[in-house]
């Protein structure tokens, strides 16, 4: 063995990344943020998450909700952030924030918190693709139309996206390529001079605002649109 490569989210466990420093080894995390001692290759999740609000604002939605990842990842303060960065630059935008963790039962909870607000959101931010779809189960469940009732979108770009009714627009993160240049640059500290690097790469790849149809223009009444006449 020469090297490790992490994923989300062992590339920020202390626990993890200390038994992985103790072997020697060098270390490559996909998904982390500034980790020690490790390379990172991610996304810029603060400008994704941006420019999702940012479509969202500029749809008309100014009633936003969003669920916030797990705390112990720094993506999650990123992608908040984000958020609120598109916010801080329109008028009149009502927001509520709920916690989650990443899974599909966080999102579970965060939903029915953000749908039993009042006023409730036209749209919801989940923060990933798991926490989108159950967003969008608490919805169907409460008979509120995706998208003309609620707007939903995620990130990530999981096959969870497609899968969906609707399915999800999100934030495509190009997983294929982040795991082959953290191979890259992993290999290529291998292969280079034994003395490890004073400062080892903080490497972010481009990321795409993937439209599907989970979102629409806010409904005037808030209540779903009719459907049309056969």
């Amino acid at each position: 063995m020469a090297g490790f490569i992490v994923t989300p989210p062992l590339g920020e466990s202390p626990a993890v990344l200390e038994l992985l420093r103790e072997t020697g080894l060098p270390i490559a995390a996909v998904g982390a943020h500034a980790v020690e001692d490790a390379i990172c290759v991610r996304i810029d999740d603060r400008r994704a998450a941006y420019e999702m609000t940012r479509h969202l604002l500029d749809l008309g939605h100014r009633r936003l909700g969003f669920i916030v990842g797990n705390p112990d990842q720094a993506a999650s303060a990123e992608r908040l952030a984000g958020f609120y960065a598109a916010v801080r630059e329109a008028d009149d935008v009502q927001t509520t924030v709920a916690q989650g963790d990443f899974s599909f039962t966080s999102g579970l909870r965060a939903a029915e918190q953000l749908l039993d607000a009042s006023p409730m959101p036209s749209a919801i931010f989940a923060s990933n693709d798991d926490m989108a779809a159950a967003v969008i189960s608490v919805a169907h469940r409460r008979q509120l139309d995706v998208p003309h009732a609620l707007t939903v979108v995620g990130f990530d770009d999981t096959p969870a996206a497609v899968m969906l009714w609707p399915p999800l627009t999100t934030v495509h993160q190009p997983v294929r390529e982040l795991a082959s240049e953290a191979l890259r640059l992993l290999v290529a500290e291998i292969n280079a001079a034994e003395q490890a690097p004073d400062r080892r790469p903080d490497r972010v790849l481009e990321h795409t605002i993937v439209k599907r149809q989970s979102t629409a223009i806010p409904s005037p009444s808030g209540a779903a649109a009719p459907e049309a006449a056969g």
